[in-house]
C-alpha cells in the first residue's frame, strides 16, 4: 500500500483514524469522530449533525471510491479556535470525484419520481457550515466544517 501523506503535522496522529473504506467499518469511524467531540465545548445538536454527516460521507467513500475494489480512508479530525468549530476532512486515494458538483435533488417531488442518488452530500451541505471538496497530491480530500 503507498505510503499517504497528510497536510497535518505528526502531533495531529491522535485525531487521525487511517481505516479500510468499507461499510463494516463506519461504526469504527464514528466510533473514532464521536470521542475527539466527547471532550469538546460541541452541543449535542451539533455534534448529531456532524456525525449524520460522517456517516453519509464514509459511506459515500466506501461504496463508490475504490469500487469494485476497496482501498483505504483517513480521517482527520481538528477543532480551529477562532471560531470554535470542528473540521472534519477525508482523504482517500480512490477514483477523483467531487461529489459537490453533482446537482442537489428536487425535495419538492415525491420519493418515487426522485432520481436515486444524491440526498446524502444534499443532507451534508445542509448540516454542515461549509463543505468543500478538492483534489490534492492524487487524493480526494473532503472537508466538513462545522461551528459551535
Amino acid at each position: 500500500m503507498p505510503t499517504t501523506e497528510h497536510p497535518i503535522s505528526p502531533d495531529n496522529g491522535a485525531n487521525m483514524l487511517e481505516i479500510e473504506a468499507t461499510a463494516e467499518n463506519l461504526a469504527a469511524v464514528q466510533s473514532f469522530v464521536e470521542a475527539r467531540l466527547t471532550d469538546t465545548a460541541c452541543p449535542q445538536k451539533a455534534r448529531m449533525q456532524i456525525e449524520l454527516a460522517v456517516e453519509e460521507i464514509f459511506i459515500n467513500i466506501a461504496s463508490y471510491a475504490y469500487a469494485p475494489d476497496t482501498g483505504t480512508a483517513t480521517v482527520l479530525v481538528s477543532f480551529p479556535d477562532d471560531p470554535p468549530s470542528v473540521t472534519v476532512t477525508f482523504f482517500d486515494r480512490g477514483i477523483p470525484y467531487d461529489p459537490l458538483k453533482k446537482q442537489d435533488p428536487d425535495i419538492t417531488l415525491c420519493a418515487q419520481e426522485r432520481r436515486i442518488g444524491g440526498l446524502g452530500v444534499f443532507l451534508t451541505k445542509k448540516l454542515m457550515d461549509d463543505v468543500s471538496y478538492e483534489y490534492r497530491d492524487g487524493q480526494n480530500v473532503l472537508t466538513l466544517k462545522k461551528r459551535f
